[in-house]
């Protein structure tokens, strides 16, 4: 017997569907509420404001892409691998059933020109995670200065992930071939 989802898991799934693809400004509360079949007060009840369920939306996706990420790394054979195993991740995690058209962080960033706090800290949380991450993997890549190499890569990454935009089937490929480059020559240096 299947498990029933909370109105918690039902008004999550609702925002992946709907606001991470149409946009957080131009879907209304209500649509979002007719998806995932639950009431305003249901709404309210558990979260303050439209973007304080957006922010919580973001926090599960940032979960799911660090496991995605993490799992990337694992199945990577060396260290140079396991930098470059973000864009394994990227991949893997376009082609889930729960992936946005490109980035929901990055989106989240466009929409406002001075988001709310908590999706401000949303956002925040996920490119600090970005930045110590692939520095971190940097570091043990034995490239010199992995601080400007992870911000490097960080423009890298957030370009391939802005070119869904413009062609939704590409690969991170073109990415991946950048950053190579990029940690090829850290590593000579």
């Amino acid at each position: 017997m299947p498990m029933r989802k909370s109105s918690e898991q039902k008004l999550l799934d609702a925002v992946d569907e709907l606001l991470f693809t149409q946009g957080i400004e131009s879907t209304p509360v209500d649509a979002v509420l007719a998806r995932a079949g639950v009431s305003a007060a249901t709404l309210y009840r558990g979260y303050r404001s439209k973007e304080a369920l957006v922010a919580a939306a973001l926090e599960r996706r940032h979960e799911r892409w660090r496991d995605e990420w993490d799992q990337a790394v694992a199945a990577a054979t060396d260290d140079e691998d396991k930098l470059l195993a973000v864009f394994d991740a990227l991949e893997s995690f376009h082609t889930r059933t729960d992936s946005a058209r490109w980035c929901a962080f990055l989106g989240a960033a466009a929409e406002y020109a001075s988001p709310p706090d908590e999706l401000a800290d949303a956002i925040a949380r996920d490119t600090h995670h970005f930045r110590t991450r692939l520095r971190e993997l940097a570091e043990k890549a034995a490239c010199t200065d992995p601080d400007d190499l992870a911000e490097d890569l960080l423009l890298v990454i957030s370009g391939e992930l802005t070119m869904r935009l413009r062609d939704p089937d590409g690969s991170a490929g073109p990415g991946r071939r950048i950053a190579t480059a990029l940690v090829r020559a850290a590593r000579q240096t």
